[in-house]
């Protein structure tokens, strides 16, 4: 699809960190075009349920505004952030070129929550990182993509090394292939993926509900990880690094580690990846109206 946004010689790359980096660039190809009235009616619906939704920093959503918010993305489509699907995406040449990056536009940014989208061409990668403290919906809108998420196997331990850089064992949460349209997919700040990675096949457009926002700030710093499949607990085929992990898994979660390990891997942080670098481009879609007290 050629999405093309006139005007665009200079971009900004981010990390998560909201560190950003000029660069020149030549003309974007990203076209948000003008909505109708009905896709600003859907946008503004979706923002007026997270003003609900989202109660402020160290709060998750209850299990009925989870299911209201998923009904209303559930039912979203591009034309609603001003996207046309039967358009070209992004140009075959740009793989060629090789500019295989994700660029993402901001909808809306306030302290409780954010909006954004995701666009990724084919091939494209956001590495395995997580979502400290955050409830977060995922809607793809366009394409189809590979998404990997896992889960700490012992959440409420923390890590039993002093090193951050000490691999910890998570559990495999998701490991498939979804494509546009599909359910709402919700990640929850222990639980439901928290740690995923997005892998587009084809060209996506994914739009994005984060509440809260990142903010380094506010300690919600984004880390990335490489995992590597776990090993096998039982006898003596256990590593000198899984041993702490045993004081902390008990009872069924145990018995399932020790059978065979599948369904779960080692984590660990390294550097902010040369695929976490971002492009950021203006949104150009339907306007949301909000309230002078916000």
């Amino acid at each position: 699809m050629t999405l093309e946004a006139p005007g665009f010689v200079q971009a900004k790359i981010r990390r998560f960190d909201d560190k950003a980096i000029e660069k020149k660039r030549t003309r974007k190809s990203i076209r948000m075009e003008k909505p109708q009235q009905a896709a600003s009616v859907a946008l503004q619906r979706l923002y007026d349920t997270c003003l609900q939704v989202f109660q402020g920093i160290g709060t998750v959503p209850s299990p009925i505004h989870v299911k209201k918010l998923s009904s209303i993305l559930d039912s979203m489509k591009p034309e609603d952030v001003g996207l046309r699907e039967e358009a070209e995406f992004f140009k075959t040449k740009n793989s060629v070129q090789g500019n295989i990056g994700v660029t993402y536009a901001t909808i809306h940014r306030c302290q409780n929550f954010s909006l954004c989208i995701l666009f990724l061409p084919p091939a494209a990668v956001i590495p395995l990182h997580n979502h400290p403290e955050m409830t977060v919906f995922s809607k793809i809108l366009l394409g189809t993509m590979a998404i990997k998420a896992y889960d700490w196997a012992d959440p409420f331990n923390g890590h039993p090394a002093s090193s951050s850089k000490t691999r910890r064992l998570a559990k495999l949460k998701a490991n498939t292939t979804f494509t546009a349209p599909c359910d709402t997919s919700v990640l929850y700040p222990t639980s439901g993926g928290n740690i995923h990675e997005f892998r587009a096949i084809t060209p996506c457009v994914v739009l994005d509900v984060l509440g809260p926002p990142y903010s380094k700030d506010d300690g919600r710093d984004c880390s990335y990880y490489k995992d590597t499949p776990c090993t096998v607990l039982s006898g003596e085929r256990t590593t000198v690094s899984m041993r702490p992990w045993k004081r902390h898994l008990h009872g069924e979660e145990l018995t399932k580690v020790k059978k065979d390990g599948r369904g779960y891997g080692w984590l660990e942080e390294m550097e902010n990846p040369k695929e976490s670098e971002m492009d950021v481009i203006e949104y150009m879609g339907p306007k949301i109206k909000i309230p002078i007290n916000s």
